[in-house]
């Protein structure tokens, strides 16, 4: 059994979901593990990682629109803002969705179905620095 590691710092430019697919194959690539499982796991807690689909587009815009509305900006019920009118509501959003993923790998690849990429899902509204620790076991 063999294991690989590595840390992926992503820069979304707002609000978002953030397809980060292309980097996640690249690094798998480079490990020469065939079969195994990759885990996933974002070091932020106004951030959230999802697999989601690649082809619409309207679907992450419609994605963006449901949380906005399930967890508004700015809401006075928060007692939490210290970072912003964006910064209880990132975190709610976090809650929801997931700061880790597991993925099956197969043939060297991600056993991804036809039409689903990996997500960075961005809640926050401002430019941030984000870290993803990949990590994978196999053979």
């Amino acid at each position: 059994m063999k294991q690989a590691q590595t840390i992926l710092t992503l820069s979304p430019s707002g609000r978002g979901l953030f397809d980060f697919t292309h980097e996640v194959n690249r690094w798998l690539a480079a490990t020469g593990i065939a079969t195994g499982l990759l885990t996933l796991f974002v070091r932020h807690t106004s951030c959230s990682l999802t697999i989601q689909e690649n082809a619409d587009p309207d679907v992450r815009r419609d994605l963006l629109d449901f949380y906005a509305r399930l967890a508004p900006d700015g809401d006075p019920r928060y007692r939490h803002s210290e970072e912003g009118p964006d910064d209880m509501s990132a975190h709610i959003r976090t809650t929801l969705t997931d700061l880790s993923l597991a993925i099956p790998v197969g043939g060297g690849r991600l056993l991804l179905g036809t039409w689903q990429g990996i997500y960075l899902f961005e809640h926050r509204s401002g430019s941030q620095r984000r870290q993803v620790v990949l990590h994978l076991i196999g053979e």
